[in-house]
């Protein structure tokens, strides 16, 4: 069945029938025009994401007018309701441009279910059979990416980018062949011939088949990359979530249970759920893993408080969740502290886990939540724990021990820290941030910064992610910070920062200067420490630069503190904490002298 000549489908976009008659000229202009804005979306998606908005709205609307006004019966009242939602849809798209560009990726991703869904009307109106499988498969892509693009808005601007960018350039290529072939050809009247036309009609339904195959399979294909997507993502069990009324004080424990994943040999381990503080003092739950010898020895356990280093800062994050959290990939030395009779007790910190604001290099809130942790683990059953705490900390942890033990005295005085050893630690976020920002920006750079400056955005009122993030990608930004390192959707982070790293940078202005700068400095741990410390680092450290652990230690050492340093020749970031690194042993027999006090600690600054 042919379709009727008057029929009038709703199309994605007006320009098509609005070009149909005009001059080869103008189609000549139009069509160089279209293809270079095609470029431009798939080379610049961010640069051009108003001018995209713009293009999208406008065509919506006149399409949806087009409809509204036609006057051919075939046109249903179908098709009438969604040119009226076309209409609507496109002045949301430019009124809601001029006040936040954030919401343009939902409102085209929108755009996309709509044109789907007309797509798919005009697939059962009627036409040729071919005609009528390609706009179910137009109309049924369109709509997959754009329930995709609701689900990973991060890479909406480049997926409609692509699917925008793509068309545009297809459109505005034919445009400008035809209307050359025709100025260069004015009298085609032999070329349409009956045998010609019959079998440019066969070329072109098959055209059409191909096309929707390509159409299923690739819409196919990424909601299958989704799925898998989904699934390796983290899951958040009932137990992170607090019961309505929770106690008032912070380290009281709320609940406890067995963990799943992997022990050390010979221990136990718990998680539990406990009260806290936030930085700015209000009451907030976290989450923990208490690591306890299986023996009932009597007597009081030593504790070593153990704090992560960067996991991500999303729930999900929580070093808690994975099973190997407790091993000695994840905890220094976990084995042989438990075989020496200690409990390890290792925060998630606040936010992570449980619900609320993670304090990512916030010193207060990570401090508060290491140090209510060990509180909380006072009072699971079974466990008797000594007031003598050592504290340990890796980079970002590292950063949170030293908050610990500066503020346990007059946080949780009931604790004895007799020492606090770190490794690779961040002791000066401002620094670091001022190291980084000196080299070339990536992806990983973009990610990186963006868990910085969304908490911080959360926690400090006067910290705001308009003053330094790009318009129209703060919803990327606030994306980045939803994934973890060790889940598969972190992929489609990287995509979007690999993606608009060719555009231009997401964030503007000087990202150490302004509150934020101001923000950073205070949260630098500067002491001072009521008991000896230990640092260690590595030379060929790939994430905190040497120099500042150099830095660090000489400004221990000139304000009089008790320090204890190590620098391994040859290793990284990581290796200083995991085995078979040879600060693992430095490490244990340290500790023990300071659980047993039975010497006066090295201090290296005499050196």
């Amino acid at each position: 069945m042919k379709r009727d000549p008057r029929t009038r489908r709703l199309r994605l976009s007006a320009l098509p029938a609005l070009l149909e008659s005009a001059p080869a000229w103008l189609r000549i202009v139009a069509g160089l025009g279209l293809v270079l804005l095609g470029a431009l979306m798939l080379t610049r998606p961010l640069s051009s994401v108003i001018l995209l908005g713009v293009y999208v709205a406008l065509s919506a609307i006149i399409s949806g007018i087009a409809e509204v006004a036609s006057r051919h019966s075939s046109a249903t009242w179908v098709t009438r309701v969604f040119a009226a939602a076309w209409i609507l849809l496109g002045i949301a798209v430019l009124a809601f441009l001029g006040r936040s560009l954030d919401i343009l990726p939902a409102a085209l991703a929108a755009l996309l279910i709509v044109g789907g869904l007309a797509s798919l009307g005009d697939a059962l109106s009627g036409g040729t059979v071919t005609e009528r499988i390609l706009a179910a498969a137009w109309g049924g892509s369109q709509f997959v990416f754009g329930i995709l693009a609701l689900a990973w808005p991060d890479v909406t601007v480049l997926l409609v980018a692509i699917v925008f960018g793509v068309r545009t350039i297809a459109f505005g290529g034919s445009l400008l062949f035809r209307a050359i072939r025709e100025r260069a050809r004015p009298s085609p009247l032999e070329e349409h011939t009956r045998e010609v036309g019959r079998r440019r009609s066969y070329i072109t339904g098959a055209a059409r088949i191909v096309l929707a195959v390509i159409l299923v399979v690739v819409s196919v294909g990424a909601w299958a990359v989704n799925d898998w997507l989904d699934e390796g993502a983290p899951v958040v069990d009932a137990f992170y979530t607090p019961p309505r009324d929770v106690p008032t004080r912070h380290g009281m424990l709320i609940r406890s249970d067995d963990f799943a994943g992997r022990a050390p040999d010979g221990a136990e381990v718990r998680r539990i759920l406990y009260t806290t503080r936030t930085a700015l003092g209000e009451p907030a739950v976290a989450s923990a893993l208490v690591i306890s010898p299986e023996d009932s020895l009597p007597g009081l356990r030593p504790v070593v408080a153990w704090n992560h280093g960067t996991t991500g800062v999303a729930r999900g994050c929580a070093p808690s969740l994975r099973e190997e959290a407790a091993t000695g990939w994840m905890i220094p030395a976990v084995d042989d502290a438990i075989a020496r009779g200690w409990v390890v007790v290792a925060s998630d910190y606040s936010g992570q886990g449980a619900p609320g604001v993670f304090p990512y290099l916030i010193g207060v809130g990570e401090a508060q939540s290491t140090l209510d942790a060990v509180l909380a683990a006072d009072q699971v059953e079974g466990i008797a724990l000594s007031p003598e705490v050592a504290v340990w900390g890796h980079s970002q942890g590292g950063h949170a021990a030293l908050w610990a033990s500066q503020l346990a005295d007059d946080y949780a005085a009931e604790l004895d820290i007799v020492g606090t050893a770190v490794l690779a630690p961040v002791s000066d976020p401002h620094a670091l941030a001022e190291a980084m920002v000196t080299g070339e920006p990536d992806a990983l750079l973009s990610i990186l910064t963006s868990w910085v400056l969304v908490p911080y955005a959360d926690t400090y009122p006067d910290v705001n992610l308009t003053q330094y993030v790009l318009p129209g990608g703060r919803t990327i930004v606030r994306e980045m910070t939803r994934r973890c390192p060790s889940e598969p959707g972190v992929i489609v982070s990287v995509a979007a920062a690999l993606g608009l790293s060719e555009d231009q940078p997401l964030y503007t202005g000087d990202l150490t200067a302004g509150p934020l700068g101001r923000r950073l400095q205070e949260n630098a741990a500067v002491g001072p420490w009521p008991s000896p410390l230990l640092v260690a680092w590595g030379d060929a450290d790939e994430v905190v630069p040497p120099r500042l652990q150099e830095e660090f230690v000489a400004s221990l050492c000139a304000s009089g503190e008790q320090v204890r340093w190590v620098r391994y020749a040859g290793y990284n970031h990581l290796e200083p904490l995991q085995p078979p690194s040879r600060f693992l042993p430095v490490l244990l027999n340290w500790t023990q002298a300071r659980f047993l006090d039975r010497d006066t600690p090295v201090d290296d600054c005499i050196r």
